[in-house]
């Protein structure tokens, strides 16, 4: 019988794709003990990495940051690499330092004075530090010794109420956020109008601010709607210590690098799996043909072609497993079997879509006497509201945030989550202009914010001279947005842990398949079917670094199999 060589085909050329095919080179190549292949379905190779440029900047359209450099393999990469450093300006080159700088504004043009903005900032923050399990006993000794009692009171209520209607594993960090906000109301019982703002009232404006930090954690996590996010799965999730950072040669540049020890022809662009056939009980099914032992699965790409495998690395999104087991595709034969599939149907897997503007005229960034757009925190009027600017589109008042992606930068960002980001998907260039010009014109109008003018309104009276936008009013000229909702080939962006799922979900996306096999047969090996990528990390899941260690996860599995590490 001739004994061929295991042939291992990673579908997907991302990070945990290109990660584990890195692995599985470096180890065996001068040995010469496997058939390797990675197929890609897209013409590029990077997945949810995508660096590109716009207005003559760097930006991101997907992974922008590294979470953290304290033991990030990320951060390890790009520092060997040298890819911290650029002489061409990029998103985030300053860091998160801009938004210590962001200027509050509420919808109709009054800037909030941090007196109220403050306040409501720290409860918020103080609540999600304590949902995600980073709060010390020494948090009450604190300044934020009353939020630290708040935060604890609307756990209990939380979980007091879930018990009394039987629900107890579902609570959500919508609810238990909104119960935070609820104590501090009741502990305050401020109804007080604000002077100079409008018809905006205390509590109105302390609920539109925690309205807009909540909508930066739906950006954050992928969560639509954060009334979907389990709660018990935030203290679950681990993060890395020290600074945010970008890379300022793009995160292209960390994929390339994995990408660069393998020899031309291993990465197949343009080859886009449709179907997956595996043998859930393939020591019963094994055949041999001319005395040679076929290979247990077999790949159906778009183009007609079949290749056979011995193990084959899934590393599409979870957005795309979702679509497979919802539509019935037939991407996989047989189907998923109901534990995998199940845990699949749970997840969540969120869209979170960025929009870059440029406004014009981007030589004026070069006037000494302008300090550029300002950063904004926009402060809409809750939905029920008939103090809603009519002309503010609907997709626009989720937004947190708008912003230059660096000091003096002409190119300013906006991030998109749910349904708001499937809807900019959707429009054309002149309609998104027109929607983001109008809520720009509502929160910085010309009689408000034309430099040099003395009729600027701010609550509670205080002016800042330095927040000036160039001439008399603030044109776009282009947009670009990314489209991760509606690409075939993600389906989303990132995922979370939804309410009915649990992280113990994301180490079942991790089992192989077939998940028990006791066959004796040495001819062929057991792992048909692995999965990496970031839905499959139980601890750093929705990362970049989570998806890196995925894909290490997967070849050191394939290289223990065989014996070799």
């Amino acid at each position: 019988m001739v004994v061929k060589k295991p042939r291992i085909v990673i579908i997907g050329a991302g990070m945990a794709g290109l990660t584990a095919a890195n692995k599985l080179h470096s180890v065996t190549a001068s040995k010469d003990l496997f058939e390797l292949c990675v197929v890609e379905g897209g013409n590029r190779i990077g997945g949810r990495i995508n660096t590109s440029e716009f207005g003559g900047d760097r930006i991101e359209m997907g992974a922008t940051w590294i979470h953290g450099i304290g033991g990030s393999p990320i951060h390890k990469i790009a520092q060997q690499i040298h890819a911290l450093d650029s002489g061409q300006p990029w998103e985030g080159m300053d860091g998160n330092s801009n938004w210590d700088k962001a200027t509050t504004i509420a919808e109709g043009g009054f800037v909030l004075n941090p007196s109220f903005v403050d306040p409501i900032t720290k409860l918020f923050n103080n609540l999600m530090d304590h949902a995600q399990g980073k709060l010390s006993e020494d948090s009450a000794k604190s300044e934020l010794h009353t939020y630290h009692k708040l935060a604890a009171k609307a756990s209990k209520m939380s979980t007091t109420t879930t018990t009394t209607n039987g629900d107890c594993g579902n609570l959500s960090v919508g609810y238990f956020l909104r119960q935070g906000l609820d104590a501090f109301w009741n502990s305050s019982k401020d109804e007080e109008e604000l002077k100079g703002c409008g018809k905006w009232s205390k509590k109105l404006v302390d609920e539109a601010i925690f309205a807009m930090h909540e909508n930066t954690v739906r950006t954050y996590t992928s969560a639509g709607d954060l009334f979907t996010l389990d709660y018990s799965a935030e203290s679950e999730y681990h993060t890395f210590p020290g600074e945010e950072i970008t890379i300022a040669k793009g995160y292209l540049s960390v994929i390339e690098s994995l990408a660069s020890v393998l020899p031309p022809g291993l990465v197949q662009l343009g080859r886009k799996v449709i179907r997956i056939e595996w043998q859930d009980n393939y020591c019963e099914q094994m055949n041999v043909v001319n005395g040679t032992c076929s290979r247990p699965v077999k790949l159906h790409f778009c183009d007609g072609s079949i290749m056979s495998a011995d193990h084959v690395i899934v590393t599409v999104s979870l957005g795309v497993l979702k679509a497979a087991i919802r539509d019935d595709s037939g991407m996989f034969h047989p189907s998923l079997p109901p534990f995998k599939a199940k845990a699949i149907s749970r997840l969540g897997f969120g869209v979170v879509d960025k929009l870059f503007m440029q406004f014009s005229p981007p030589h004026e960034r070069k006037n000494e006497h302008s300090i550029g757009f300002p950063f904004l925190q926009m402060v809409f009027h809750s939905p029920n509201s008939d103090l809603r600017h009519k002309k503010i589109p609907w997709w626009m008042r989720r937004t947190a945030t708008l912003y230059p992606i660096y000091n003096n930068s002409s190119v300013l960002l906006s991030w998109f989550a749910g349904e708001e980001a499937l809807a900019l998907e959707s429009l054309n260039d002149e309609e998104i202009i027109e929607g983001v010009s109008n809520t720009v014109s509502s929160f910085l109008s010309h009689s408000h914010w034309q430099t040099g003018s003395g009729s600027h309104k701010f609550c509670n009276g205080n002016v800042n001279p330095k927040v000036k936008c160039h001439g008399n009013e603030v044109k776009l000229s282009k947009v670009l947005k990314s489209k991760w909702g509606t690409d075939p080939l993600f389906l989303g962006s990132y995922s979370h842990v939804a309410v009915g799922s649990s992280c113990d979900d994301l180490d079942t996306m991790a089992e192989p398949l077939p998940k028990d096999s006791n066959c004796q047969h040495t001819v062929s090996p057991p792992l048909q079917l692995l999965f990496a990528g970031e839905a499959t990390h139980k601890t750093h899941y929705s990362t970049t670094h989570g998806a890196y260690f995925s894909g290490l996860r997967e070849a050191n599995r394939l290289l223990q199999h065989y014996s070799l590490c």
